[in-house]
């Protein structure tokens, strides 16, 4: 189950919510090869701190189960930080992206792990 959470600065306007996520989402799903209905996305709005000053920036924590790696984490961070641009105009040099694979041991999901 891959997850993207999004933490950010900036206020995602309530009417603009749905989209953001929804395209999110594609982004993961389409870029890891794994179905959508298996892909979470979270969101979180709360300050940011880059070099000793609060900003307008945002942090994206991806993680999954396989399907990540160079050239996967590289076209998700180009999508990811010009839809960010595009949708909240967060400067990409403000958005930090971590990528991590887990273990199918290490997740859990309906009383089980994977």
């Amino acid at each position: 189950m891959p997850l993207l959470a999004l933490h950010t600065s900036v206020p995602v306007p309530a009417d603009g919510r749905e989209e953001l996520l929804k395209i999110l989402s594609k982004i993961t799903a389409e870029t890891i090869g794994k179905p959508e209905t298996y892909v979470m996305v979270t969101l979180r709005e709360g300050a940011v701190m880059l070099g000793g000053e609060e900003i307008n920036g945002a942090f994206v924590d991806v993680r999954s189960i396989g399907g990540l790696g160079p050239d996967v984490n590289a076209r998700i961070s180009e999508q990811v930080c010009l839809l960010l641009l595009d949708k909240l105009q967060i400067p990409q040099e403000r958005v930090y992206l971590n990528f991590s694979e887990v273990a199918h041991t290490d997740w859990g999901h309906d009383g089980r792990t994977f």
